[in-house]
């Protein structure tokens, strides 16, 4: 496990006022890649609308938010219609400036609908609906009532997931959106467990919790609605549930541990597993960062290190109906560690230019280090084998890094039209620490120092905010 080289304490243990909160419909969006953006320092303030109000004594607050560290605003959902219950504490909903509005009962529900012109509020309980209560269609902040001169923890829960935090909910054209605003410490165990098994080493732990406490507060914008969202267009973020004792311990010993380079927070994104080698950010996106640079990985442990795919006519034609399927596609443009920056697909209907990330979404590659065959013919022109046969499950491996066995392929589809089988290595975007990278080196007795200097060459760990 990690050696002892971590910062900080578990700090205080609050009661907590769960609270259910579901939702039917919410429409997702796809996942996308992990961007570099500017960075900000990390005590912005909260935007002024989204501000929480006073609670219990101002020592108290003031006490409460320093153990806590600086808050940040996590998307959990949008749709028009939200219903909350307060599982075992009572709840108060207040206006944008922290005025009272109505108090929800403990076990009761609270069902909140979007209209045209204004919020419906409705209190739910065993004896029925309270008439219902029309409001101005403003932001609104839901959070248990003040216990004594302590702010209490509240916990919100999405379907199933219980968050710690309050719950601000802010119109948003025709939906409602429901941020979580938690301070960082308190956000990042379930970060840490949501993103890496709890079950390895502490030093990938903690090397995972720097690097997402690093992007966290570099993603704050102070004029945006909100800051970060819950899924892999930030990072993964499934409230309570993820949290473990090994995830708080990981937390707890590398507090207020950030990465900088200069004076200013780094883009610390992150990927499951490389392949072999990390990418250069200059390659993939619009800017190369001096600690973005490509370095070799330690992810032989992984069950994705390399992977196959089989893709049969039909599902190339919906892939790519402007070229009514695929018949044959070509490499353009390959970064300097194999992966595909650019890329032809030709079809029946005519020729298409893509992007490799482009191409990944399309088909749904794991990563874009990939080659195509396919099947009835020889290998598409430009694309080398990316390595030996795919090995078998590890068992115990994360969920979405199972490595799949293709099939045994047959010579071509009953309709004469060729399948694509794609060769592959690594899951993600590639830049930045490799999380199956990171266990390998934690495996080799490295501790989270040397696993962050390895995949971030060139920046500092440091305290935040700087002193």
């Amino acid at each position: 496990m990690a050696p002892a080289d971590g910062a900080g304490h578990d700090g205080c243990v609050f009661r907590s006022s769960p609270v259910s909160f579901s939702a039917a419909g919410w429409r997702t969006g796809l996942p996308v890649l992990l961007m570099a953006g500017a960075l900000l320092p990390a005590m912005v303030e909260v935007a002024a609308d989204a501000r929480p109000p006073r609670q219990g004594s101002p020592v108290a607050a003031a006490t409460a938010l320093a153990a806590d560290g600086p808050p940040v605003r996590v998307l959990l959902r949008q749709d028009d219609n939200l219903e909350i219950t307060a599982a075992s504490g009572a709840l108060r909903l207040s206006d944008g400036r922290g005025r009272p509005i109505l108090q929800v009962p403990a076990w009761r529900r609270l069902r909140l609908s979007l209209r045209p012109t204004a919020l419906v509020a409705v209190v739910e309980g065993a004896q029925g609906a309270e008439p219902p209560r029309v409001l101005p269609l403003a932001p609104l902040w839901l959070e248990p009532l003040t216990q004594g001169t302590r702010p209490p923890e509240a916990m919100v829960a999405l379907r199933e997931q219980r968050y710690r935090g309050r719950l601000y909910l802010r119109p948003e054209g025709d939906r409602l959106q429901a941020i979580n605003v938690i301070g960082v410490e308190s956000y990042l165990p379930s970060v840490v467990g949501s993103e890496m098994p709890a079950t390895w080493p502490q030093a990938a732990l903690m090397a995972q919790a720097v690097a997402a406490r690093t992007y966290a507060l570099g993603q704050r914008r102070p004029s945006a609605p909100f800051d970060l969202k819950a899924t892999v267009a930030s990072q993964v973020y499934r409230g309570v549930s993820a949290e473990t004792p090994s995830t708080r311990e990981a937390v707890a010993r590398t507090r207020g541990q950030v990465l900088t380079y200069g004076d200013a927070l780094i883009n610390a994104v992150f990927h499951s597993s490389s392949g072999g080698a990390t990418e250069n950010s200059g390659e993939l996106w619009s800017r190369q960062l001096p600690y973005l640079v490509s370095v070799p990985d330690f992810d032989d442990r992984s069950p994705v290190r390399q992977w196959e795919q089989r893709y049969e006519p039909d599902q190339l034609r919906r892939a790519f109906p402007e070229t009514g399927g695929v018949r044959g596609s070509e490499v353009l443009v390959k970064s300097s560690t194999g992966r595909i920056r650019r890329a032809r697909i030709i079809g029946p209907a005519g020729a298409l230019e893509l992007s490799g990330p482009e191409l990944r979404q399309r088909l749904g590659l794991r990563s874009t280090m990939a080659s195509f065959q396919f099947l009835n013919g020889a290998p598409s022109p430009g694309l080398s084998p990316a390595g030996p046969a795919a090995p078998a499950p590890i068992k115990g491996a994360v969920d979405q890094a199972t490595l799949e066995a293709a099939p045994p392929p047959a010579a071509s589809s009953p309709f004469g039209a060729p399948i694509l089988l794609v060769s592959g290595r690594g899951f993600g975007h590639g830049v930045g620490m490799s999380q199956w990278g990171a266990y390998g080196l934690a495996l080799r007795g490295k501790g989270h120092r040397q696993i962050l200097s390895h995949y971030y060459p060139g920046a500092r760990l440091t305290p935040w905010p700087p002193r």
